[in-house]
């Protein structure tokens, strides 16, 4: 029986971080490479990337990797390549091309090369098909979403032929009037029954058609209209469709453009070499020379709408941006929503201004400034009764998304439930051709370990989960540092140096430190026999900690050492 086997190694139950391994014998096709971002539980963590060690492990059981597709242009599918690749072109690995479309293509290899990986993507047509090894073969077509050029694929091995669709939306009114290409899909399925398709769920919740993005150009330019200072607007990077609306407002109201932030005028070059972004170029200005201008004449697109760290946007907000100033005669434009699980920093962005009497507006309050790039429940309706699957296995939203996609599907429209597929966080599934007309077509075979993989710094993977802990118990109950000294092998428990940072105020400082002191040598004495100072310490720091809960309901990090005088 001829056997298809699929590993999400993100994206299933996450909303980014998006990455899925086809199996077919000893070859592996990959769909996508993103990051995620860090969550409260992971303090000073910069993004999170795939975890490759199933990967690895299967290359090292002598299977090989025949080709990497990119779905599109956002960083959750793409922004991983530069610290996964260097992985899978360690010195005797095979070689493998990636795919992508024109703006897909461009947006990686900018990642990639910042990276320092000497790996270009390889652009592919629509409707083309491409051979990957002897048993893989794909075809991409248009979809529409919020950055142009974004594709879905059929992808057709000797199991069956499988649709893996990613983020989309079905937008009637597309601002470079390119619409999903229906006519694509039927043609292909009308040939080739789907086995099975993969759904972008996000959005599963609402159940009316998602507004055409075009709808947010006009409210855009009705925010600034009559702006006695600059303009600011602030959007995701690679939303090129909304950036051109942009651009169009403010050259309607007689406005320069300028492009501030290392990922928008990245990726504005490689949207406008493509002809995918029509500016004038007399129209735009460098950052550089901004103070050339009045601020009336200025509309600065900024990079950072989610509030990061380090961004463009939340620099100029606290006034640390050597090229932007915001003033209370400015108008900011937050034209995004917030990336779930990312409001904190978001929204404190917005508080900021509004505390220093910026006048702001955001989707909350003027809705239509961002439109979703993801399809609604009616959406998903529609493109699966498009592709018709055998099986469908719901994608790239939060565990409530999917089961509420099982649902939907189930009771709504009819779809069987043991026909819709979901796999919990790093489960293999098995997908076949049923032996019997309307028999399950998938089973789960096994457990991929998948443990999150922190890019912090410089550091990759070197952030486990024992740092993560220690970082939240430093932040949530301080820390304590307990020093024995030992002078010529003779622990002096009577001389125990106690110190904390962020655990008790000053004033009742000096009673714990002795209380802790005095434990700590109780628990000391109380060992038998010979043991050695890793013992001890671990000893010390579990004792004690329980202790200290039981008396204070407090757990701070505690590090014991013993010192040699």
């Amino acid at each position: 029986m001829a056997e298809l086997r699929l590993t999400p190694l993100g994206g299933m139950g996450k909303v980014t971080q998006n990455m899925y391994l086809y199996e077919y014998e000893d070859e592996i096709l990959i769909v996508d490479c993103g990051i995620g971002f860090p969550d409260i539980q992971q303090p000073g963590a910069d993004i999170l990337i795939p975890d490759i060690q199933h990967l690895q492990k299967l290359l090292e059981e002598g299977k090989r990797i025949v080709g990497m597709i990119l779905t599109h242009g956002h960083d959750d599918h793409i922004a991983a390549t530069p610290y996964i690749l260097p992985d899978l072109m360690k010195e005797g690995a095979e070689e493998f091309s990636i795919f992508g479309s024109p703006l897909t293509a461009g947006f990686a290899n900018n990642r990639i090369s910042d990276g320092g990986v000497k790996k270009t993507v390889d652009v592919i047509q629509d409707h083309k098909w491409y051979k990957a090894g002897s048993h893989f073969e794909f075809s991409c077509h248009a979809v529409t979403h919020s950055v142009p050029d974004t594709k879905h694929f059929f992808i057709r091995t000797p199991a069956g032929m499988i649709y893996h669709g990613t983020d989309f939306k079905i937008d009637k009114n597309p601002v470079d009037g390119i619409k999903v290409d229906e006519a694509r899909i039927a043609e292909v399925v009308a040939k080739e029954p789907v086995l099975m398709m993969t759904i972008d769920c996000l959005r599963v919740e609402q159940k009316d058609w998602v507004t055409s993005e075009s709808a947010t150009g006009p409210v855009i330019r009705e925010q600034m209209e009559n702006v006695a200072g600059k303009v600011l607007v602030t959007l995701m990077s690679s939303h090129i469709h909304r950036i051109q609306q942009t651009a169009d407002a403010a050259i309607e109201l007689g406005r320069k453009i300028v492009f501030v932030g290392r990922s928008v005028e990245q990726n504005v070059e490689v949207a406008m070499q493509l002809k995918l972004l029509d500016i004038p170029k007399d129209s735009i200005i460098d950052k550089r020379d901004i103070q050339d201008y009045r601020d009336s004449e200025l509309c600065v697109i900024i990079a950072g709408s989610q509030g990061q760290e380090g961004s463009s946007m939340v620099r100029a907000v606290y006034g640390d941006h050597r090229s932007v100033q915001i003033t209370n005669r400015d108008v900011v434009i937050i034209a995004a929503g917030a990336i779930p699980g990312n409001e904190i920093p978001y929204f404190s962005a917005i508080d900021e201004l509004c505390r220093n009497g910026v006048h702001v507006v955001y989707p909350a309050i003027v809705p239509d400034l961002h439109e979703s790039g993801h399809g609604s429940a009616a959406e998903q309706q529609h493109l699966l009764k498009l592709v018709n699957p055998t099986m469908v296995m719901p994608i790239g939203g939060a565990d409530r998304h999917r089961t509420k996609f099982l649902d939907f599907v189930a009771d709504e429209i009819g779809f069987s439930r043991k026909n819709v597929v979901l796999p919990k966080h790093g489960e293999i599934v098995s997908f076949f051709k049923p032996q019997v007309e309307g028999a399950v077509g998938h089973k789960v075979v096994g457990q991929a370990t998948i443990i999150p993989r922190i890019v912090d710094g410089l550091g990759i993977g070197d952030v486990g989960p024992k740092v993560l802990s220690e970082r939240k118990a430093l932040g949530g109950a301080g820390m304590i540092v307990i020093v024995i000294p030992r002078h010529k092998g003779e622990l002096l428990l009577d001389n125990i140096q106690v110190v904390s940072r962020g655990f008790v105020f000053m004033q009742e400082a000096q009673g714990v430190m002795t209380f802790i002191a005095y434990e700590t040598s109780k628990i000391v004495r109380s060992m038998e026999g010979e043991v050695t100072d890793e013992d001890m310490i671990r000893k010390i720091e579990r004792k004690l900690a329980k202790k200290l809960y039981s008396v204070i309901r407090r757990e701070p990090l505690i590090i014991a050492e013993v010192l040699e005088m």
